[in-house]
């Protein structure tokens, strides 16, 4: 599942997205610059073909491996937008553009928030939303709700089938799987699979992040809140309710696979992104939409020793079978890096660089500890031998 934040202040708007996914659901940073199309042309979504604009803005996404579309992503005007599942009433169309696409289309398209909120719903109207949404699972689907946010206002967005319901962000608002908006909500949400997600246990922990945010540090911690001192595991969905996702649920399961913090003014906008599973694990790196980086080939479901979400992976997942000993050294020098980049923040190549090398390191010193005891409970260490054999092709 997933969880996004936004505060609204005079001069600023802080922005923040977990993206949560299936395990092996590699996700990636996708710079796409601005460029113009012949008249008659047509784009190609996830699932349906469309017609092309003129012109699209430059965009930066992160989007999983195998969509077009993007769960996270922010355009060269300043622009930022999350997406959630919801499960609502309304049938789920066989085909039809996703969430993701949405999010995508609209950051290509609109200049900011209130142009965002007219591009969306537009597409919604035109098109309809549908199609398969998951990975693991080819029939899981599921309609959206959004946060679109600029340096100056946002609007949150909640969706069933082609109806939608909008608010404007007074202060303080975060959104996770269920429906929120009320009137909408009651005629058209569910309670079954937002009670499984623990939505409004996640939630709760968000809003209070976005209420008391003094940037984007406060952001950063709120993405990696486990709910307590390390991930606490439900037979029935894993380590699912707080925003720092852990999978291992024996029902339902979900991994935070990508996560992104922004600072939105009038004056530019200051992006921070993981571009790796896990933020506990991970170091928020600078980026800019005009900047695109080489980071090495784009990773997909199968693990390997070349791109940097793997890569990640492999500390990831040492450091999870008992992150009560192997995760504070880790995460000490974690917050003392961010703490120097977020008072003076490097070039991003430079960024990635230096955390390429922390990251090199923390394995090594991780690794240097096995074999390591797994103190997660028996049904998450078998959930993630599953996950492993998969992702090396043993399944």
């Amino acid at each position: 599942m997933c969880d996004t934040l936004v505060r609204v202040e005079r001069g600023r708007v802080l922005f923040a997205k977990s993206s949560d996914r299936d395990p092996n659901e590699a996700q990636r940073l996708d710079w796409q610059p601005r460029q113009r199309y012949l008249p008659g042309a047509r784009v190609k979504a996830t699932w349906i073909e469309l017609p092309q604009v003129e012109e699209t803005h430059a965009v930066l996404l992160s989007r999983p491996f195998w969509m077009w579309g993007a769960e996270i992503g922010a355009n060269e005007h300043g622009l930022a937008i999350g997406n959630e599942a919801v499960f609502t009433t309304q049938p789920y169309a066989a085909t039809g553009l996703t969430g993701m696409d949405l999010v995508r289309l609209t950051l290509e398209r609109a200049r900011d928030a209130a142009t965002g909120l007219e591009v969306l719903l537009g597409l919604l109207a035109a098109h309809g939303q549908g199609g398969r949404c998951g990975h693991e699972d080819p029939r899981f689907t599921y309609h959206s709700s959004f946060l679109l946010a600029d340096p100056t206002r946002a609007f949150v967005v909640e969706t069933a089938g082609r109806e939608a319901a909008v608010e404007e962000v007074r202060g303080a608002r975060s959104i996770s799987n269920g429906l929120t908006i009320p009137g909408f909500a009651a005629r058209h949400g569910r309670w079954l699979e937002p009670w499984v997600a623990q939505a409004s246990a996640r939630r709760a922990r968000t809003q209070r992040c976005a209420a008391t945010a003094a940037g984007v540090a406060d952001l950063m911690r709120g993405l990696r809140d486990h709910g307590g001192a390390w991930p606490r595991y439900r037979p029935l969905n894993g380590a699912m309710a707080a925003p720092c996702a852990h999978a291992g649920g024996l029902v339902a399961s979900t991994q935070t696979t990508a996560s992104w913090v922004a600072e939105l003014t009038p004056d530019g906008a200051r992006h921070w992104v993981t571009a790796t599973a896990a933020p506990c694990t991970s170091l928020f790196k600078p980026v800019q939409v005009d900047q695109p980086l080489d980071l090495g080939p784009a990773p997909t479901d199968r693990a390997d020793r070349a791109s940097l979400w793997w890569r990640h992976e492999r500390l990831h997942r040492l450091v999870m079978r008992d992150p009560a000993r192997l995760l504070p050294p880790i995460a000490r020098e974690r917050d003392e890096v961010e703490r120097r980049w977020c008072a003076t923040p490097p070039a991003p190549r430079d960024a990635f660089a230096e955390a390429d090398r922390l990251l090199a390191r923390w394995i090594e010193a991780t690794e240097s500890q096995l074999p390591v005891r797994d103190r997660r409970p028996p049904w998450v260490r078998r959930y993630w031998r599953i996950r492993d054999a998969r992702s090396r092709g043993d399944e």
